[in-house]
């Protein structure tokens, strides 16, 4: 390496350093307003206090939280989403807040940065090149890890309504039958939700928690078909909703709504199916086929060659 290229990254180490000086004591000497409220809001419950004690927070949150939650809030405005971030976060049952997933995207953009900064370092010792190829890789790699961070909150959702999907028909039952036994509908969503588990059954225990704090039956079934992005269970908490208040029969709604969801189940299990068929058929027509014909005709082309 060049004496210029190691006194540049020198000069550009202490840079980091001084900045991050810097920031830390501007950070130190600006407090932030939850810290100087908290301390006056005696009847706040020791459980919902966001901020925790200094000999509490680990070093590297106390350092670079500054810098993160400044970073999280400029990757909201420049992004932006926030009504879907939250909705998302919602139907994952997560219990992050917008800012917080803001920061865990800045975190998995700060480590594309990293790796894709510590391959450009390390092909700058082997063979010197231009650096802003190598900057605008850096600039991409940390867009691609935020972005990776949104697509696999997207993904969590989909398998956790897939699994909430293929739990509803069994849940539908157990309740229809607790019903039909002479159980009130609170009663035998407790008794479901005690004996199941899965994303529905804590889904429906959150609800029976509403519930026992004093929340209408009517409107804590309405705040779950809100809330959720499946159709089928919001079409069988508003079911059970108007059910409740109706006064009509709950048992055969929720037998007609579990055999609903097994019928569609079906359809889609032959619509992929069909789908799988078209797909094996091309290893069968490209692969299997042609050798069969080669085994076939390869003798008699041989036998010809040779008689000629």
């Amino acid at each position: 390496m060049s004496p210029a290229v190691s006194g540049a990254l020198l000069g550009l180490a202490a840079a980091l350093g001084l900045a991050l000086v810097a920031t830390r004591v501007v950070a130190i000497r600006r407090p932030r307003l939850e810290d100087r409220v908290l301390p006056y809001v005696r009847d706040l419950a020791p459980a919902r206090r966001t901020t925790a004690p200094a000999g509490a927070r680990s070093t590297a949150a106390v350092v670079f939280g500054p810098v993160l939650r400044r970073a999280a809030d400029a990757v909201e405005r420049v992004v932006g989403g926030a009504g879907s971030v939250r909705r998302r976060l919602v139907r994952v049952g997560s219990p992050l807040t917008l800012h917080e997933f803001r920061v865990q995207q800045v975190q998995w953009g700060l480590v594309g940065f990293a790796i894709a900064a510590a391959y450009g370092v390390l092909r700058t010792w082997t063979q010197p090149a231009d650096p802003l190829p190598l900057l605008v890789a850096c600039i991409g790699a940390f867009v691609c890890g935020v972005l990776v961070r949104d697509n696999r909150l997207s993904a969590q959702v989909r398998r956790r309504e897939a699994a909430m999907l293929a739990e509803f028909p069994a849940i539908a039952e157990l309740l229809a039958l607790s019903v039909a036994a002479g159980e009130s509908p609170v009663g035998a969503l407790d008794r479901v939700v005690r004996r199941s588990g899965g994303e529905l059954a804590h889904e429906l225990g959150e609800v029976l928690a509403r519930i026992r704090t004093g929340e209408p039956v009517a409107e804590a079934f309405d705040g779950l078909a809100a809330t959720t992005g499946l159709s089928v269970v919001a079409r069988f908490a508003h079911g059970v909703a108007v059910a409740i208040e109706r006064g009509t029969p709950l048992a055969d709604v929720l037998h007609a709504q579990a055999a609903d969801v097994r019928e569609a189940g079906r359809r889609q299990l032959i619509e992929q199916a069909s789908r799988k068929e078209i797909a094996m058929m091309l290893p069968v027509v490209f692969l299997i086929l042609p050798t069969t014909v080669l085994f076939a005709f390869w003798p008699g082309l041989v036998g010809l060659s040779l008689s000629t």
